[in-house]
């Protein structure tokens, strides 16, 4: 029998052989931890949206406000813009683009535009909408906003008024940057309002190839080929996003919209959003129509804190100036914020004409009432001067939209 010592002492070695194979394992087990969680949370987030498009109803959501990075969903903005230059009358589909240095040394996704070259707008759209190419995007960015920096101002201030509250962009292609984000129902409302309000264009997000100096160029949509009544909308990946895609399809006369964020690869990305497409379609009754939401711009130019905060809300793009007069053709308003105080909607518009200077020479200051709002406008201007006086002033960080004098 082991006497009282001898049993302490065994006791005593044990414990510290005890200890030093803990003291061992432990930095291994911190270290799987840690490596656990650092893999967490650099995973891309998984968000998906299911809307019906003409009611704008949400109809399935799965973290669709967490926000995450819009990768080459981006272009869908800059496709818009795009747009609506072309219905101003600022661009032309023929009209050649110069490729500037900085366009031409893109990465992939690309065109191989070379330096000094030259690109049509319609060529541009169709090398977006297929190929992605990020070259492409920064020609259009630089055409119509001087530099990317300011043309990505512009879709920010574009988003803000579109309403999508918890988008930021920074540049025209999706290429990484981590101030660049988005959440799945942002992309949504997007893609709703290029489907609606751009039906004329929209028709470019159902090609699949076009044709670029003797080639064929195709595109990354490849859903579209095996969904029975999808006709667009736009792919993208980076690595922190993962695989998104916002996708639009229509059977009997009604049109879904599928927005999937974070996909561990294409092919999972692309049977999620036909999984939701599904969904939608077996669905017997329709929603009821949403209300349109407005569209918001907060502008920075009003001359107190307090009138800032009242700057609440702006018309739909196109709606008519209440002040309009017939047969006014190609004139022009740019809208600058709508409040709820006339007198700071005076001030902010005063203070938008002396900002802009010779961009406002000829344009009447005018505050128009409408649904409890003042918005505050400068009206009376040519398509060209107003997309440029809007340029000047959201690459000023200060909001503003284009309204068309009817």
């Amino acid at each position: 029998m082991p006497t009282p010592a001898r049993a302490s002492m065994a006791r005593a070695v044990t414990t510290a052989l005890l200890s030093v194979l803990l003291l061992a394992a432990l930095p291994g087990t911190v270290a799987t931890a840690s490596a656990k969680a650092a893999r967490k949370a650099s995973a891309p987030v998984a968000a998906e949206i299911l809307m019906d498009a003409g009611s704008g109803a949400v109809l399935q959501a799965r973290n669709a406000d967490q926000p995450t990075f819009p990768a080459s969903l981006t272009k869908m903005m800059t496709l818009m813009l795009t747009f609506e230059a072309l219905d101003r009358g600022a661009l032309r589909l023929d009209q050649p683009l110069a490729v500037s240095r900085r366009a031409a040394s893109m990465p992939p996704s690309r065109l191989w535009l070379s330096a000094g070259g030259s690109i049509t707008v319609e060529q541009a759209i169709l090398a977006l909408v297929t190929r992605s190419a990020n070259d492409a995007a920064v020609v259009l960015a630089e055409a119509l906003g001087g530099s990317e920096a300011a043309f990505a101002a512009r879709m920010t201030a574009r988003a803000r008024a579109l309403g999508m509250r918890h988008t930021a962009f920074r540049n025209a292609s999706g290429l990484p940057d981590g101030r660049q984000r988005t959440t799945a129902r942002d992309m949504a409302i997007l893609s709703r309002a290029l489907i609606t309000r751009h039906a004329r264009h929209y028709a470019y997000f159902h090609r699949r190839s076009f044709d670029w100096q003797g080639e064929t160029v195709y595109g990354h949509n490849h859903l579209m080929a095996r969904y029975p009544g999808m006709d667009g909308i736009k792919t993208g990946y980076i690595a922190a996003s993962g695989f998104n895609l916002a996708a639009s399809a229509v059977r009997d006369g009604r049109r879904l919209i599928a927005v999937v964020m974070g996909g561990h690869s294409a092919d999972a990305r692309d049977d999620r959003v036909a999984d939701l497409l599904d969904i939608g379609f077996r669905r017997t009754t329709r929603p009821e129509p949403q209300p349109e939401p407005e569209e918001m711009v907060v502008t920075s130019g009003s001359a107190t804190t307090a009138a800032r905060s009242t700057a609440l809300s702006v018309p739909k793009a196109g709606a008519r100036p209440a002040a309009a007069a017939p047969g006014d053709g190609g004139r022009w308003s740019v809208q600058v914020g709508a409040f709820k105080d006339r007198e700071a909607a005076q001030r902010s518009v005063r203070a938008t004409a002396r900002r802009l200077g010779a961009l406002a020479a000829g344009a009447s200051p005018e505050v128009v009432r409408a649904g409890g709002l003042y918005k505050a406008r400068l009206t009376g201007l040519p398509a060209a001067t107003a997309d440029a006086a809007c340029a000047a002033l959201t690459s000023a960080g200060h909001g503003c939209f284009t309204v068309p004098m009817r």
